[in-house]
């Protein structure tokens, strides 16, 4: 089996588990975090240590000159704010207040078996679709 999807499977896993522990599978976790009324803050430490894990880890990775399973880094060089940028940000907040899921979450709320999640992943991937056939970027 190739050594990339194997580590790829490995770190998935590890983030799943992340999520999991940390409580961001449930969406009334977002939605409390979301809601200034009763607001949670759980959800900006797990941020808060999300950033810092990774503000380590590219830094480390980055020292090593080149990547594991590739012949060079891929980095993005566009660093230009887009109307498409923006609205894809403004419709991601929007569908994360009003579900209480982003992408990786719902995919690892999935094992637990609710209709729900599975609703949203299908709108989520529907929708993902649609931006590739409306929106020729």
């Amino acid at each position: 089996m190739n050594p990339q999807i194997i580590v790829a499977f490995v770190v998935g896993l590890l983030f799943s588990a992340g999520l999991c522990l940390s409580g961001m599978t449930l969406p009334q976790n977002i939605i409390g975090f979301l809601w200034l009324g009763d607001w949670k803050p759980a959800l900006m430490l797990v941020m808060i240590g999300a950033t810092a894990v990774y503000t380590v880890c590219l830094r480390l990775t980055l020292r090593r000159g080149k990547p594991m399973f590739a012949a060079k880094f891929e980095l993005p060089t566009n660093r230009r704010i887009t109307w498409q940028l923006v609205g894809g940000a403004a419709l991601f907040g929007i569908g994360w207040g009003l579900g209480g899921y982003c992408g990786g979450p719902a995919l690892a709320s999935l094992v637990a078996g609710h209709i729900e999640t599975l609703v949203f992943l299908v709108t989520m991937f529907a929708g993902m679709y649609a931006s590739k056939v409306l929106i020729k970027t």
